[in-house]
């Protein structure tokens, strides 16, 4: 079972449509306790790193996912504010603690191109590390759409699998060892965001 973390703050649907698209069988989980069947789980998110903290800590999501993820290695996808929630802080409202799982903090986008708008809207051109298999079949620089003020600065050079320009280089997606996740939205990228579903539904880290 392919399961879609429900905390209330994630754009569900497109997720749903486009692993359906896929031939899998998503399950949308709005109980922590529906992870302990996930063979692979997707944790989405839209809006501010503190709700999206407060809700999956209400709704027993962190202890979950700590389990399914650390503890049985499932493989896991980050979207969007769900890639920032895996980070150790953010200062998007304050500082907050994120799940830790990065050596990493959530820092406001400052591009060096005063022309250039935050949040950033709209396509980028990715560039991504050789060999990933998350962008197998995919161009070494393809385009994906991003929706974000946000973004993840890492410790570890290792752990960035894929950055873009904007007004500097940005943190577009990492990788480490069963966790994925990206800045933009693979499910509203088109045939190149199916391409990196399907590679997340293959992937056996």
């Amino acid at each position: 079972m392919i399961a879609i973390v429900d905390y209330g703050m994630g754009n569900l649907l497109s997720v749903y449509n486009a692993l359906e698209m896929l031939g899998a069988k998503p399950k949308v989980c709005s109980h922590a306790a529906e992870l302990q069947d996930a063979e692979r789980i997707i944790l989405p998110g839209v809006g501010a790193f503190r709700d999206c903290m407060k809700h999956l800590a209400e709704g027993g999501f962190v202890e979950a996912l700590q389990e399914a993820v650390l503890q049985r290695a499932r493989p896991i996808f980050g979207i969007c504010l769900g890639m920032q929630a895996m980070a150790r802080t953010s200062s998007e409202g304050g500082r907050h603690q994120g799940l830790g799982w990065f050596a990493a903090d959530v820092v406001r986008l400052t591009p060096s191109d005063p022309s250039l708008r935050v949040p950033q809207i709209g396509w980028n051109e990715t560039e991504h590390r050789r060999g990933s298999p998350m962008f197998a079949g995919l161009p070494s620089k393809v385009d994906f759409y991003f929706v974000h003020s946000y973004s993840m600065k890492c410790d570890d050079p290792a752990t960035v699998e894929a950055t873009c320009d904007y007004g500097g280089a940005v943190t577009a997606a990492v990788r480490k060892d069963n966790i994925f996740a990206t800045q933009f939205h693979p499910e509203k990228s088109q045939d190149h965001g199916l391409k990196m579903l399907e590679n997340f539904l293959r992937w056996n880290p």
